[in-house]
């Protein structure tokens, strides 16, 4: 019975900290890090102003489960473009810079956390959201390097993809350009195409 009682206690812990995570997100949203208050991420899933601080420590470890979150959001998404890449590098990566600009408009929080400048972060944010930018990159290296691009062509390519990419999320948030399938066909032909170039 005791085993039973700590179970349901330790399910309800995760679904507490999933549910502070997701609060968490919609705080990054509407206010953007700098103004992230646990508190009202906690007031916004109906927890205790203390949950916060029992799952996360504090701010800083807060945001990091948000970044692991979404690092985690992404790397799933990445690895079924590949699976259904059929072994197909080059398709695999202008699929996934496709989906990665999708998932910068889509998940505005995202962009909020791999824009702030390096001295609002410590060490370990810096490590994090390299992670989450460079997914894309390291696979623009691998087919590049695959084909027999020289090096200086390949950190040419992997420029002008990283530009493709941040500039079509960017035109999409800011309603530049309409976000839809007509547009992001035309991105997918402008990334596909860059490796036609020399």
């Amino acid at each position: 019975m005791e085993t039973s009682a700590g179970t349901v206690e330790k399910g309800h812990r995760t679904n507490n900290r999933e549910a502070l995570i997701e609060a968490g997100i919609r705080e990054i949203n509407r206010k953007g890090l700098n103004g992230f208050s646990m508190r009202h991420a906690a007031e916004d899933c109906g927890v205790s102003c203390a949950a916060p601080a029992k799952h996360f420590g504090d701010k800083n470890g807060f945001i990091a489960a948000i970044i692991k979150k979404l690092i985690k959001q992404w790397h799933d998404i990445q690895r079924g473009i590949v699976e259904q890449s059929g072994g197909d590098i080059r398709k695999a990566l202008v699929e996934s810079c496709v989906e990665y600009v999708k998932f910068l408009v889509e998940n505005p929080h995202f962009i909020s956390i791999i824009t702030v400048k390096d001295e609002e972060f410590d060490s370990v944010y810096r490590d994090m959201r390299f992670e989450l930018s460079y997914a894309t990159g390291r696979m623009v290296l691998k087919y590049c390097k695959q084909v027999g691009m020289p090096v200086d062509v390949r950190n040419r390519k992997l420029y002008v993809v990283r530009s493709l990419i941040y500039g079509a999320a960017l035109m999409f948030d800011n309603h530049e350009m309409k976000y839809n399938e007509k547009n992001l066909q035309f991105v997918r032909e402008s990334v596909d195409r860059e490796f036609d170039l020399p």
